[in-house]
């Protein structure tokens, strides 16, 4: 990198044997490395610079402020805009006129500063992107296109591009979403604020393909003594309907009843009735 800009500077070669390097320059270059650390910077990212958008030839703190800013339902619809990622130009870690350090994490590629290196920022190749977490905490996986905890790494189901698709709740994109996403059991992803919010509305299916996102067997149960509980009406004793269960995706004929039809496979209520 270039953390030591400053410091070859000042430096001379003195083959001449005339000029040394003096210990209060060096001291100097330190000080101004560590100038402003972790003073700067907005909500997003702690830095000590800030970028000029090429878009539009204004200032912001991170392409994530202007993006709020740019692409702002206020704004006239002709006027909102994004920057992308890597339209951001000359970067570099150390200022060349003040010599101060822009931040303590630079990624050339993505062009991010950031001086809070708590978060354990690393640039995934195959991801393109920069992440946060620590690379040994983290596996990409090429199927599902996108890092993963390594806890999921040999018990997660693979979805071709699982993390390529918007939440199927708030529609925000997941690949470079800044918010926490989760993989449901069924290998689908969704933000986890919006899984929560789905469970506190009682809604425990996944959005996308139907099935349990969490262990439902306690539910089950319940509903075992509430059909024990709830005879049904003669007419409607000897009722036989095809269901198809969301959870195990067998196809089975069972007995109709009024709260729910029961797969006789997994034991799962999680079905939708087909015909009878």
């Amino acid at each position: 990198m270039e953390a030591n800009l400053m410091q070859n500077k000042l430096m001379k070669l003195h083959s001449d044997g005339n000029l040394q390097v003096s210990v209060d320059a060096y001291n100097n270059a330190d000080n101004l490395l560590e100038r402003g650390y972790m003073e700067y910077g907005c909500h997003h990212y702690r830095r000590r610079c800030r970028i000029r958008a090429p878009c539009c030839n204004e200032i912001f703190d991170c392409r994530h402020c202007h993006n709020e800013a740019m692409n702002n339902i206020k704004l006239e619809k002709t006027k909102r805009h994004d920057m992308p990622r890597h339209q951001v130009q000359q970067v570099r870690q150390v200022c060349s006129n003040c010599g101060v350090c822009m931040g303590k994490y630079l990624c050339e590629t993505c062009k991010l500063y950031d001086d809070d290196v708590s978060k354990k920022q690393y640039h995934c190749e195959e991801c393109g992107i920069c992440r946060i977490g620590g690379r040994e905490n983290f596996f990409h996986c090429y199927k599902c296109g996108c890092c993963y905890s390594v806890v999921l790494k040999n018990s997660h189901p693979c979805v071709e591009g699982a993390m390529h698709h918007d939440c199927p709740v708030c529609f925000e994109y997941l690949f470079d979403s800044r918010n926490d996403v989760i993989v449901l059991p069924c290998g689908h992803t969704i933000h986890k604020n919006c899984l929560k919010e789905m469970q506190e509305h009682y809604q425990y299916a996944c959005p996308l393909c139907s099935k349990s996102v969490c262990d439902m067997s306690k539910v089950w149960e319940k509903f075992d003594m509430e059909i024990a509980a709830t005879p049904m009406p003669e007419p409607y004793q000897n009722k036989m309907v095809s269901i198809l269960c969301n959870d195990c995706g067998s196809k089975s004929c069972v007995q109709y009843h009024i709260v729910a039809q029961k797969c006789p496979h997994c034991k799962s209520y999680n079905t939708r009735q087909l015909s009878g």
